[in-house]
């Protein structure tokens, strides 16, 4: 955010949290009470350092006043606390930096590839020479339509999240469209690394610390969001929260965050502002092989995605682990695929690229109405809630359709379930463990399966649910296996799958499941092969 924005809206944030926290004394009492439990537990984890020292201090502070102090001391604490967690979330914008990335980004990723000297990296620079990161992302959908509304109003853009590269991958499509900066949320932990936590503070990146639970802090992260919108920045968010953790297309999404869109345009009809629009945009980032597939197919299987927020661990904390990953990546000229989903309002109705909301039979229709009681916008928190949640599934009804199905997706999916109908007495665990009867599949009996759920991929393509790579389109199961292997065998510690001879070995069975999963839910494989 531009510094000359940021006062405005720290005044915004916390007059809006204060006053909804403070409408009562027993209100103000209650959340108080409620972010010293949660952040102190928070911080029986935190490292030992001057940070956690003066929080841990700030919460003695919060304590004594919940004990002796009376109503006015208690909303004073809670303007102290609000102020802290606005200044934790804060993201900062220099345009600058911004110029200086764009232009960095991919031109150092490519003289990496090429191994170049310092002087042919500096002529790159310099000379601007086609950055070979632009060769790898293919964007596709309703690029225009993005392009055509982010002039009419503010874009929510809802992506997909497989990996922590994810952020930068979209920064640098919106760049390469000619679309102004986006302000986003990132993990806490993106910002522990020198050089990129330098970008992101400078690229409008907003600090999102999942460990924190109270209440007090998600209002405030909500609230901030929701008035950047307002003040005409356009967002990005993940709405599915963290990365998804199987590998699967995410078909849940978290509706708090998301809600945002539909509270900042009425603000926006209440105070009569000239575009008061609000878009939401969904789009998906499809990868042939995922950065930090091996660590976040363990952590599903551990069960520990539903309470693990945050992987400190992972190959994206490893800069030796990135650069492999897009050398070997880029030398299959493996292409990142990113489309752009149909624009929506934030109700959900499909929007045309001049602005107008259609219904379900294409007619136009005034999405101004829908807040709208007795003539006056108003804020009607069930109805509201509702509008979201229809959101929600549009969001992911489009993440589905979206979806480029890759070889390595496609064959892992064809395999495990091929593994599953010849065990149907191991369960998941024990397959994964064991591999069942011999670990190696004859590629005569392969090649059949595979055709077969390919024809079937084929099939929701032409209908629209799903999308295709180029190379599933052409339909040569030996080209897509023989493609689908050498990816395998360039980046993870193991590969997935090798050839040996006439058949295939399954080496590494977690990382099978995890690209088989992004068939999940489209009906191609059963149900139980996931069980």
């Amino acid at each position: 955010m531009r510094g000359e924005d940021k006062t405005r809206v720290r005044a915004q944030v916390m007059d809006r949290c204060v006053g909804r926290w403070s409408v009562s004394a027993q209100a103000c009492e209650r959340i108080l009470e409620d972010t010293l439990h949660e952040e102190r537990k928070r911080l029986e984890t935190a490292p030992d350092n001057a940070l956690s020292a003066a929080q841990r201090a700030r919460y003695d502070a919060l304590q004594g006043v919940l004990i002796r102090g009376d109503a006015a001391a208690q909303r004073a604490a809670l303007v102290e606390v609000v102020g802290a967690f606005f200044d934790d979330v804060v993201g900062h914008f220099d345009p600058r930096v911004h110029a200086l990335a764009t232009r960095l980004l991919p031109v150092a990723l490519n003289g990496l590839l090429r191994t170049l000297s310092p002087l042919r990296l500096l002529d790159m620079v310099v000379g601007g020479s086609q950055a070979r990161l632009g060769d790898q992302l293919v964007l596709s959908g309703h690029l225009d339509d993005l392009r055509a509304l982010a002039q009419r109003g503010t874009i929510v853009l809802t992506p997909t999240h497989a990996s922590n590269l994810d952020s930068v991958l979209l920064g640098y499509a919106l760049h390469q469209l000619g679309l102004p900066p986006f302000t986003y949320g990132a993990g806490l932990n993106l910002f522990a690394n020198p050089l990129l936590g330098f970008f992101m503070h400078n690229l409008g990146a907003y600090r999102v610390d999942r460990r924190k639970q109270a209440r007090l802090y998600k209002d405030v992260l909500k609230t901030y969001a929701g008035v950047s919108i307002e003040q005409g920045y356009h967002n990005l968010f993940f709405p599915g929260g963290t990365r998804c953790r199987s590998g699967a297309v995410e078909h849940k999404v978290k509706l708090g965050l998301l809600g945002m869109g539909l509270d900042a345009y009425l603000h926006n009809l209440r105070a009569g502002r000239p575009r008061p629009d609000v878009f939401v945009v969904p789009c998906t980032l499809n990868y042939q092989l995922v950065l930090e597939a091996e660590t976040l197919i363990r952590d599903h299987l551990a069960e520990q995605g539903k309470s693990r927020f945050i992987i400190d661990d992972d190959e994206s904390t490893q800069p030796k682990r990135i650069l492999d990953f897009f050398t070997r990546l880029f030398s299959l000229e493996s292409r990142i695929h990113l489309v752009i989903g149909q624009p929506l309002d934030v109700f959900g109705n499909p929007v045309t690229p001049t602005g107008l909301s259609l219904d379900p039979r294409g007619r136009v229709i005034d999405r101004q109405r829908y807040l709208f009681i007795d003539g006056v916008p108003t804020s009607d928190p069930q109805r509201d809630a509702e509008y979201t949640r229809e959101l929600g599934q549009r969001i992911t009804a489009a993440w589905a359709a979206d979806t480029v199905l890759q070889s390595t997706q496609l064959v892992s999916a064809t395999l495990w379930a091929h593994l599953r109908a010849s065990n149907p007495d191991l369960d998941l665990y024990r397959l994964l463990r064991t591999g069942g009867q011999g670990s190696q599949v004859d590629l005569v009996a392969f090649y059949p399966l595979l055709e077969s759920t390919l024809a079937q991929c084929q099939g929701l393509a032409d209908a629209g649910r799903l999308r295709l790579d180029p190379l599933l389109r052409q339909g040569d199961p030996m080209a897509i296996l023989n493609d689908a292997l050498a990816h395998f065998a360039v980046y993870h510690t193991r590969p997935a799958l090798r050839r040996r001879g006439e058949r295939l070995e399954h080496v590494d069975r977690h990382l099978i499941l995890y690209y088989a999963h992004r068939l999940r839910g489209y009906d191609v494989v059963p149900r139980h092969v996931w069980r």
